[in-house]
């Protein structure tokens, strides 16, 4: 079988959620079948580490789509061409993109309908594809994958798929993430919180990432309780972010947020293993893989009552509601006065983890890839 890829979010140095799942799905899947051609469509050059093993052909084609005219050039021209030329039987796309006018049969990764709940918390070019398009996509692919049930039900009822057209592929953490001893945790918080415990956030920073909220939350955390904790938010600014960057520099307590930038996978699972808690109080997630991160290095959670969060988190965390940054303080208060409470969660964070691997999220792609191609 030829199982033709978009692959044009493996970025490297820049694989954030959905880059991620490619990744690892894709290295599970040309591994356990090398019997299988997997033909990887590239937008640009690509780097040798996404090609992971003799089986994979990688082919690059323009123009680099990173706007909506060029993504309809992209997919509706370039794709559909290479479909064409090397015979595919199978066209998987794990970015929720789709090209119209193939007849190849299409498996479809759709992570979530942010672009549908928050229109304005992208570019509206990208919002007015994304909404145009995306129900279009659904309805065309033979299979569509996504990442929880939440996500599942919300692109069911909100595009009038067939539930059973949908399967969930859950995300998972890196390998790299797991606990750390206690001289390790004492280093880590001497480089990123000057010896100090610390709550952290880890995202790209835009607005459903609802990082604003979170710093008044710390405000009002910090003035109640008078202690030395700090922030770490690790993330790129990625778009609309000036308020954020405002807040940055004029905040109360500026001197207590540490903002490392984006860091690489290795570091960042040190500076996840080595905090009191994350903060994850995102507007809204189709997954929310921090929140798993955080689990697999046994660090507890407080995250949002909302989206796919709170079925994510099980009972490892704390749920607050992320439009009243009263109640993200309060859990951060309980955490940091109750080290019972922590604890209690803490137990809970390896069983949670375990229920989440990328060999099950591979299982179930390959699955809909054969359903696909023998429907």
């Amino acid at each position: 079988m030829k199982i033709a890829v978009n692959t044009r979010l493996l970025l490297k140095g820049k694989l954030e959620g959905i880059g991620w799942f490619s990744y690892q799905t894709l290295k599970i899947l040309a591994a356990r079948h090398p019997e299988h051609e997997f033909i990887f469509i590239f937008d640009r050059p690509y780097s040798d580490e996404f090609i992971f093993g003799k089986n994979v052909t990688p082919v690059v084609i323009g123009p680099p789509a990173r706007h909506p005219v060029l993504f309809y050039l992209w997919l509706d021209w370039s794709v559909s061409y290479v479909l064409r030329k090397y015979k595919a039987d199978v066209f998987l796309s794990p970015d929720g993109f789709a090209s119209m006018t193939t007849k190849v049969p299409t498996c479809l990764v759709i992570h979530d309908l942010a672009f549908e709940h928050f229109p304005d918390h992208q570019k509206k070019s990208h919002s007015i594809y994304f909404r145009h398009f995306t129900p279009k996509f659904a309805r065309k692919a033979k299979r569509i994958v996504t990442v929880s049930e939440f996500s599942k039900q919300d692109i069911a009822s909100r595009y009038h798929i067939n539930p059973d057209k949908i399967a969930v592929s859950n995300n998972a953490a890196h390998d790299a993430y797991h606990p750390v001893s206690w001289q390790e945790r004492e280093q880590i918080k001497q480089q990123y919180a000057q010896g100090c415990e610390y709550f952290l956030f880890t995202g790209a920073l835009h607005p459903r990432k609802n990082v604003v909220n979170l710093l008044k939350a710390f405000i009002r955390f910090k003035k109640r309780n008078g202690s030395n904790m700090k922030l770490v938010i690790v993330g790129r600014l990625a778009w609309n972010y000036a308020e954020v960057a405002d807040m940055k520099e004029h905040m109360p307590f500026k001197e207590d947020v540490v903002w490392p930038g984006y860091l690489e996978i290795d570091e960042l699972a040190r500076v996840t293993a080595g905090a009191y808690a994350l903060v994850y109080a995102s507007l809204f997630e189709g997954f929310g893989i921090p929140i798993v991160e955080a689990f697999q290095c046994g660090v507890p959670a407080i995250v949002s009552n909302t989206s796919s969060m709170p079925e994510v988190a099980g009972a490892a965390a704390l749920i607050a509601d992320p439009n009243d940054y009263h109640d993200i303080a309060e859990k951060m208060s309980m955490l940091y006065r109750d080290e019972q409470l922590r604890e209690q969660l803490v137990s809970k964070t390896k069983e949670e983890a375990a229920r989440y691997t990328w060999e099950k999220a591979a299982d179930v792609l390959w699955e809909n890839i054969l359903l696909c191609r023998n429907q």
